[in-house]
């Protein structure tokens, strides 16, 4: 059984609905997790899922207490920790949440949404080197994840190398797929047009 315990494919799915999907798609998710948490006995899975019904709810402090009992019953769930600093973020504690990234990545070093998160808050707030580094590590274990390709062109293209984010925005659209995300599709290929033209006038300039 993996660290994120019995009910990991409902997690993946409410990751994916959270990252792609609607509000309403993933707390029907989260619910339906919490249902078999509790039809399971399970009590760090069931605290995981309310806490993650309070983030969806916005309730970030709530959210945190449950997290907080989560990780008492299951201390190898890098997920917990994980959803511990996005609260934490969303509350304005920023160097509080690195180093529950950081523990949660300690405890599950395999676990490549951490990884990606951590970056996204290091691109945040500036470092987008240890940003890129974080996002090439979630790649390696998980080198389909569309988002981070999204997340690592944004890095690239702060540090100015616009090549770099020009490659990343394209496997975007590559690893969507036609049909898919429509409205994020267009959005990247506004961002990869925009990427050429600054690069034809780069080259212009050579």
């Amino acid at each position: 059984m993996s660290t994120h315990g019995q009910l990991s494919d409902l997690r993946l799915q409410l990751d994916d609905a959270i990252t792609y999907g609607t509000v309403d798609e993933a707390t029907e998710l989260a619910r339906e997790g919490l249902f078999e948490a509790q039809r399971k006995g399970l009590k760090g899975e069931i605290e995981y899922f309310k806490g993650q019904i309070m983030i969806l709810k916005e309730d970030f402090e709530a959210a945190i207490t449950h997290f907080d009992a989560a990780i008492r019953h299951n201390p190898s769930d890098g997920a917990a920790y994980n959803d511990r600093a996005l609260s934490m973020v969303e509350l304005g504690i920023i160097d509080e949440a690195l180093r529950y990234f950081n523990k949660g990545i300690e405890v599950e070093p395999d676990y490549a949404t951490i990884y990606h998160n951590k970056g996204w808050l290091l691109n945040n707030i500036g470092q987008h080197t240890e940003a890129i580094e974080c996002f090439k590590k979630a790649l390696a274990l998980d080198p389909k994840r569309a988002v981070t390709y999204d997340n690592l062109a944004d890095a690239l293209f702060n540090l100015g190398d616009f090549q770099g984010a020009l490659v990343s925005y394209k496997k975007v659209l590559t690893l969507l797929g036609p049909g898919r995300l429509e409205g994020l599709r267009e959005e990247i290929g506004k961002q990869i047009h925009a990427l050429e033209q600054k690069i034809a006038k780069q080259n212009k300039r050579v």
